[in-house]
Order: C-alpha cells, then sequence, then structure tokens
C-alpha cells in the first residue's frame, strides 16, 4: 500500500481524494494547500493531516506517492514547484495535466523524474476506458490495417478568459494525447487559431498533424459549443477498416472495410462507467497499479514523457499559426 498525499485542494484535489480512500493500494495521509482554509477543510473531510507548504509535509510525512492537483496559469502555472520539490524527494508524482504551461518548466520536470528514476505520470485520463482500450488493441491486433489518418473533435462549453491560449494548454492534452495513444509521435503541424465575438482567448482551433508514422491527422478543439452537448470524436482509418470512437465512453463502432458486418461496443448501464468523474478512478488505480508493482519506467501508462510530448505539440501549434507555417515538432 502506498502512502499517498495530494497538493492543491480545489475541485480537482477534491476528486483525486476520494479516489485514493476509496483505492486498496493507497493511503491518503496528508493534503496540502497555500490557502489554509481549503487545506483544513479537506484534512477535516477525509480525516488526514492538513499542511500550507510543500516542504513542511515533506518534513513531517513519509510519502511514497503524490498527486500534484495545483492549477495556476492555464490551469499548469502552478505545477512545477511542488513537482520539482516532490520529485528531488525522491517521491512518485501523479501530475494534473497540462504537465505545465510553460515548455521549458515542462522538460525540466521530466529530466528531473528521469534523474531520480522516479515514476512521473500525467493525469491524461481520457485514455483510460474501457471502449479506448478496445480501440487501442483493434490497432495492435492489425484490424484497422497500415494506419492512414486520424480525424479528433474535443468541443465542449468553456467561458475562461484567463489568457490567450488558455484554450489549447489546459483542454487540448486530452485530445492530443488520444491521437499520440493510437498513432505515435507527431513530427510536424500546422494550426489556425480564432475568437469567438466577444472573447479574449483563442477560443477555437484547427491542427493538421503530420505523425512520424506517415499518418495524417487533423484536430477540431472549441471552447464554444453548448455545454449541454459537450462532443469528444475520435475516428482513425487504416487499410483494412475504421474505428469511430463517441463521446469519450459511450460508443466505439468498427466499421470493416470489406465487410457490412458492424461491431459496436455500447458503454453498459450495469457495470460500465458510470459518468466522467469515474475515469479518474481508473486513471489513478492504473496508476497506484503500476508503481506498486514496480513496473519499469518506460512502460509507465501516460507518463511525464507523453505529458511533455502532447505539450511540445501544443507549442509547435501557436508557434505555426504566429508564423504562418508548418512547424516541427521536438521528440524527447
Amino acid at each position: 500500500m502506498l502512502r499517498v498525499a495530494i497538493v492543491g485542494m480545489g475541485n480537482i484535489g477534491n476528486t483525486h481524494a476520494p479516489v485514493y480512500q476509496a483505492d486498496d493500494l493507497a493511503d491518503l495521509v496528508a493534503v496540502c494547500d497555500i490557502i489554509k482554509e481549503r487545506a483544513d477543510r479537506a484534512a477535516a473531510r477525509y480525516g488526514v493531516r492538513a499542511y500550507y507548504s510543500v516542504e513542511e509535509m515533506l518534513k513531517h510525512e513519509q510519502l511514497d506517492a503524490v498527486s500534484v492537483c495545483s492549477a495556476g496559469v492555464e490551469n499548469g502555472g502552478d505545477h512545477f514547484a511542488p513537482t520539482m520539490q516532490c520529485l528531488e524527494a525522491g517521491l512518485h508524482v501523479l501530475g494534473e495535466k497540462p504537465i505545465s504551461n510553460e515548455i521549458e518548466k515542462a522538460r525540466q520536470m521530466v529530466a528531473k523524474a528521469d534523474q531520480k528514476g522516479v515514476y512521473y505520470g500525467i493525469n491524461l485520463n481520457h485514455r483510460f476506458v474501457p471502449p479506448a482500450a478496445k480501440a487501442k488493441q483493434w490497432v495492435d491486433e492489425g484490424r484497422l490495417g497500415d494506419l492512414l489518418l486520424i480525424n479528433m473533435t474535443m468541443w465542449i462549453g468553456n467561458p475562461n478568459e484567463s489568457s490567450p491560449w488558455f484554450h489549447i494548454r489546459a483542454l487540448h492534452p486530452h485530445s492530443l494525447d488520444i491521437m499520440r495513444y493510437f498513432c505515435g509521435d507527431v513530427e510536424r503541424v500546422h494550426a489556425f487559431f480564432n475568437q469567438a465575438p466577444g472573447r479574449k482567448c483563442y477560443s477555437n482551433v484547427q491542427v493538421n498533424l503530420q505523425f512520424a508514422n506517415g499518418v495524417v491527422g487533423h484536430l477540431t478543439g472549441s471552447y464554444d459549443a453548448n455545454p449541454r452537448h459537450n462532443l469528444e470524436r475520435c475516428e482513425v482509418l487504416g487499410t483494412k477498416g475504421r474505428f469511430v470512437l463517441d463521446n469519450l465512453y459511450e460508443e466505439l463502432t468498427l466499421y470493416p472495410r470489406d465487410s457490412d458486418e458492424l461491431t459496436v461496443i455500447r458503454n453498459s448501464i450495469m457495470g460500465g462507467l458510470s459518468g466522467f468523474n469515474a475515469t479518474f478512478s481508473n486513471r489513478i488505480h492504473r496508476w497506484l497499479e503500476q508503481v506498486d508493482a514496480g513496473v519499469p519506467r518506460a512502460h509507465l501508462d501516460a507518463s511525464g514523457h507523453e505529458g511533455l510530448a502532447v505539450q511540445e505539440i501544443i507549442e509547435a501549434a501557436i508557434r505555426s499559426f504566429e508564423t504562418g507555417r508548418a512547424e516541427e515538432v521536438p521528440v524527447g
């Protein structure tokens, strides 16, 4: 059983906490937040100790792992300091996405985890659903043949105006991680952005992607959808067929190239995912399971390296819009 603490007790920290408490592989022992009232409230709620600085928590607690759920600018601005402190202390860290809104800091965190030889994962929870795992199995088994193209759509309603690049930096680590999950590393991107009337952030984006294996792809993202009609749809086409993954976990359909017989997998109301928050349970349990089992660090699902890879794509997309040309994506 891993002794776990959570840094940052806002909405996401309070989503992680009950998951840890319900998991037999974890013992939640502490929470930390620079806002005293928030830390105290969470400590009372979960029956654990409260701390108001990471330094004090590390001084007084014997920990194995930490969830870093701080937010900050573009939901990633406050990740660097607590993550580096915990990694330096030799703790395994599960960080929230985006890994960081500053690419150099993201690179430093991944390098520090490598230097210390600890596990560093990112909560890219959209891939941790049974339909996505089944789709990946189809890809790995060759059911789609040679992969040719991927289309990804993620439209939600979010009025946040904190910065011009908030939309792509805060939301699209998820969509780009799904694209990489199925198709691998991205080499080049060409991006276009616009702002809906009255908005300060670039609330809509179209990104063309060229993958290292020759696959071509397209991402369409928006913060201007009706929040009651959020859309997340992924379609992958190969020489033998294609699949469509609708709304994350609702439905997966395989369309064979040479047959009219479809395979449809739907989220069951009996034993399926109960809702979006269940993706946190799946992701955190997988994190605990892999750390507890001591899997090779290179086999960690949704690792810091993968979180960095999607952030490199995002920064290349921003550069592309600013330069008006396709941009290379660094591959670590």
